[in-house]
């Protein structure tokens, strides 16, 4: 019977327009948020999700039972909050997850929030972010990411990183990108950032997958559908982000 519950999880879940959200209230406990936002043209997929909703919730439920498992945080671990950028409640959360961002539309009224949240010490994890032409679709790519960059964090500079920056060393130490396992992208994976006054020496502010959807091993991981060894690298990663976006 849980075998069957699974099975139409895996084939039923998310599919419609908008899944439904299960929001709880702040109680200084660590939840994970993930951002949700108006999709721009080209990024609905099966059944009409918008772009916002990939994996959600079952790769940020997995990733948070990794951390109570090798950490003592502590965290919400089946609830995830959905919130919009100019959700006064983004404030009580240091760390905030947006993925799909070649169709991420930005209001003025969310880019101020969102420049507000990074200044006050808020984290962003970019993540699930394609190239141009990935399998034929022609919307998305970077140039909508890098426009709404500026207009949140105007003259914003975006650095290519390797394994000498203290994210990667947070909690699990990884010492290479190279060859970073994807689930279904090609090519090599982009892991990039943007610093606080575009100073490489202070806070990194977002951190970007480019090029990869780590969190895709997040969400498959009860699975079986990609190697454990795999699975393993981008739950480092993921445990890495979390860890330095809580310190920093």
């Amino acid at each position: 019977m849980a075998l069957a519950a699974q099975s139409r999880e895996f084939f039923d879940y998310g599919y419609g327009r908008t899944p439904t959200i299960h929001n709880i209230p702040y109680d200084g406990r660590f939840t994970f948020v993930r951002i949700k936002y108006e999709t721009a043209p080209g990024g609905y997929w099966a059944g009409g999700r918008p772009a916002w909703v990939h994996g959600y919730p079952i790769a940020e439920q997995n990733l948070m039972r990794i951390m109570n498992d090798i950490s003592f945080l502590g965290a919400h671990d089946d609830e995830v909050n959905v919130l919009t950028l100019d959700d006064p409640d983004l404030g009580k959360y240091p760390i905030a997850y947006i993925i799909e961002v070649g169709w991420w539309t930005l209001s003025d009224a969310e880019a101020a929030a969102l420049r507000a949240y990074i200044q006050k010490g808020g984290f962003v994890i970019v993540d699930d972010f394609k190239t141009l032409g990935w399998r034929g679709n022609n919307t998305g790519g970077w140039e909508p990411f890098a426009a709404n960059l500026n207009r949140v964090l105007p003259g914003a500079q975006v650095v290519d990183l390797d394994t000498a920056h203290p994210i990667f060393h947070a909690f699990f130490e990884i010492n290479t990108l190279d060859n970073f396992p994807q689930a279904y992208n090609s090519g090599q994976p982009v892991f990039r950032g943007v610093f606080e006054d575009n100073d490489p020496r202070k806070r990194l502010v977002m951190i970007i997958n480019y090029n990869t959807d780590v969190s895709q091993y997040w969400e498959w991981s009860g699975r079986g559908l990609r190697p454990v060894d795999d699975t393993n690298e981008a739950y480092k990663l993921g445990v890495n982000y979390l860890v330095y976006g809580m310190t920093h």
